[in-house]
């Protein structure tokens, strides 16, 4: 096999989908006299954090992560909102089952991000096509605004949906990859946040195509071993594949008492500390579960397990009140548990602030100072007064 042929039997067509600013969208489609106004999505007090703004607030400087206070002040005919996870799981769900009925290979990211795999589709379809029939059903069938990038890889794709926004396509060839990256900002790179992108700046590289052009020893050098796989980036390179979404891991934990127990009491605290330890394995992945199950083992060994979806969430204080809904449910008879289970499933990546539109920045504080401790002097460091008794 000759290189040109080997070349292109390794191209691949990696197609990026990113609802445009998803929970605005949501909220404009139940109430569209928001249309054309500015919008911030987030904890209504001057202590909340924005989640989300329409495009009419960011040229005020306004974005996500902001504190409402600051935001208010920059944008102050700004529309509030209090955000509603459940109301926007729902519709993410809604994009992920038209993604799922055509799609030959995908990859749900986040509540608003998908990847789907489209190599070798070219054989009997145009691929831009496709995707453009896929983004025209989404907006049809959930009445929200998407756009996409089409390419190589996952980092170019990601990039081109960037430059399609808002509500638009955008293709970007093999051949096209370095003239379309190369006069772009260096924060547009996935991996490059505010640290990184302040010590690039200082150092004189502003845009991607200064980047590429740099030995790679010298970005190892400056940015540690994280700088080799940015430097790659910025060269359009880019391996990792799409994984499918049916195959994502959930993650769950179970417990076997030494003695069969029917200490209700001393059940839940073992509940409690199980969602404890899997909610702080969400955040440190920065993920957030979709759907709770709850496994319960008889004395006899009739086993019995009943789940719910909910509103993504990575908070155990939220997860732990449907846990303890769902063993009242189960748990029906009066006989000895033997084995009791928690799994968290439809993991979707996303951080903290995406899940709860709080007033209480006290409490987002919190998790980050406990989930600090644990992640330092291991996960037992910090733990619920309800968590402790009954692991044994």
């Amino acid at each position: 096999m000759d290189k040109q042929k080997l070349k292109k039997k390794m191209e691949r067509t990696i197609l990026h989908l990113d609802l445009d600013t998803f929970f605005v969208s949501v909220e404009r489609l139940l109430n569209p006299s928001l249309e054309g106004k500015p919008v911030i999505v987030g904890g209504t007090a001057e202590r909340g954090v924005v989640s989300a703004c329409s495009y009419e607030t960011r040229r005020f400087g306004v974005h996500s992560g902001m504190a409402m206070r600051m935001a208010n002040q920059l944008c102050p005919q700004a529309v509030v909102i209090r955000g509603d996870m459940e109301l926007y799981s729902r519709y993410s769900r809604l994009v992920t089952e038209i993604i799922a009925d055509q799609a030959p290979l995908y990859e749900k990211m986040s509540v608003d991000e998908h990847y789907i795999d489209l190599t070798g589709m070219d054989r009997f379809h145009s691929c831009y096509r496709w995707a453009h029939e896929l983004r025209m059903r989404i907006m049809r069938e959930s009445g929200l605004p998407i756009s996409f990038g089409l390419s190589e890889n996952k980092t170019v794709s990601k990039i081109a949906t960037g430059q399609a926004k808002p509500n638009g396509e955008l293709r970007v060839t093999p051949p096209d990859v370095h003239p379309f990256l190369d006069p772009l900002s260096v924060r547009k790179i996935p991996m490059v946040g505010v640290k990184m992108y302040r010590l690039l700046r200082s150092m004189g590289i502003d845009t991607i195509g200064t980047l590429r052009r740099l030995p790679p020893i010298a970005v190892e050098q400056t940015l540690g071993k994280a700088g080799i796989d940015v430097w790659k980036k910025a060269n359009g390179e880019d391996a990792a594949p799409v994984c499918p979404y049916r195959e994502r891991k959930s993650m769950s934990e179970e417990h076997t008492f030494e003695q069969d127990t029917i200490d209700i009491v001393r059940i839940r605290q073992c509940l409690s500390g199980m969602v404890e330890r899997l909610s702080f394995g969400l955040r440190t992945q920065q993920k957030m579960t979709g759907c709770i199950a709850v496994k319960i083992r008889y004395a006899n060994f009739d086993t019995h397990d009943c789940q719910c979806r909910i509103a993504y969430t990575a908070f155990d204080h939220l997860l732990l009140e449907t846990v303890n809904a769902l063993f009242s449910r189960l748990y029906n008879r009066r006989m000895s548990i033997r084995l009791v289970g928690v799994r968290f499933s439809e993991l979707v990546g996303g951080t903290p602030q995406l899940d709860l539109f709080s007033d209480q920045s006290e409490l987002l504080g919190l998790y980050a100072a406990m989930d600090k401790i644990r992640c330092r002097f291991g996960e037992t460091a910090v733990q619920r007064a309800g968590s402790i008794i009954g692991n044994d």
